[in-house]
């Protein structure tokens, strides 16, 4: 989180970023980050956010990169996603996630305590709405009786991407989801960094009976441009080195991932500007021209 930004410049980027050529625009799912630092900061709320992005634009692919499913009623969760995905046409790609963030937890009235058994409640009432209509659940910690959703999701609801590493995450979302994320510090902000992660994502995959081929690997990546001010970042592990340097130098670094296995990256831009996205348009050209 680097600074606040209002509606008009998010919606103003988001059509420049369909405008360019991107394939992606994603959000952040959190509450509010504080610290001694920097103080109390936090973005807009995320759903919120993506359905005004998806009215908003008619082609780009939109997704919360990851959604906290500790923040609401899972079976409310997938009613969001749903009309998410309908107000969008279908371009959603739901990221889900379990969480991290004690501060907006505690400030906001969240449990914090068992969070992947919380995950693995709430991920099976989502993805049973989304792939089949309904669910009568009854768990430990959430339940949906006799549960509908209705209207139904277009072609089956949008597409599930699940971002984590650990490995009972992992065995809980490889038989479902279409896609795994890796955050930039996961890998070190490095194409080399990949490798030990998609071994465990290919293990995952296995376990659950499937071929790892039918997982899309995605990464963030983290770019520094002309007039960053640096990241707020929360998690000290998170300090990394960032991608930086000329349309050419950024462009081989994303074919280094994609030489890695991965499919689709999402740039953590710094700083996040309409002049930013100017930026990289060079960088998105080059990798078009490379095709």
């Amino acid at each position: 989180m680097e600074r606040e930004v209002r509606w008009p410049e998010i919606v103003a980027m988001s059509r420049l970023g369909e405008q360019i050529g991107f394939d992606s625009v994603w959000v952040g799912d959190h509450l509010l980050y504080r610290d001694e630092v920097y103080g109390a900061r936090g973005p807009w709320e995320a759903w919120t956010t993506l359905a005004g992005i998806a009215a908003s634009t008619s082609r780009i692919a939109i997704g919360p990169l990851v959604a906290c499913t500790s923040f609401h009623n899972p079976a409310m969760l997938a009613k969001l996603a749903t009309t998410v995905d309908e107000i969008s046409g279908g371009r959603l790609i739901l990221g889900l996630g379990a969480g991290w963030n004690e501060t907006e937890y505690r400030a906001f009235g969240f449990p914090f305590d068992r969070r992947v058994a919380r995950f693995a409640e709430a991920f099976t009432i989502i993805r049973t709405l989304l792939h089949e209509g309904r669910i009568d659940f009854e768990g430990e910690f959430y339940s949906a009786r006799d549960c509908e959703l209705v209207p139904r999701a277009r072609r089956g609801g949008p597409r599930l991407m699940v971002g984590s590493i650990g490995e009972r995450m992992l065995a809980l979302a490889a038989p479902y989801v279409d896609s795994w994320n890796a955050w930039f510090s996961w890998t070190g902000n490095r194409p080399d960094g990949v490798a030990p992660l998609r071994a465990k994502v290919d293990a995952a995959c296995v376990a659950a009976g499937r071929k790892p081929g039918e997982v899309e690997r995605t990464v963030a990546v983290l770019v520094r441009l002309p007039g960053a001010t640096g990241r707020r970042e929360v998690d000290p592990s998170e300090q990394t080195t960032p991608l930086e340097g000329s349309p050419v130098v950024i462009a081989e670094s994303l074919r280094a991932y994609a030489r890695e296995g991965i499919n689709h990256v999402q740039l953590v831009i710094d700083p996040i500007t309409e002049a930013s996205l100017e930026a990289l348009a060079p960088v998105l050209q080059n990798l078009d021209d490379r095709r």
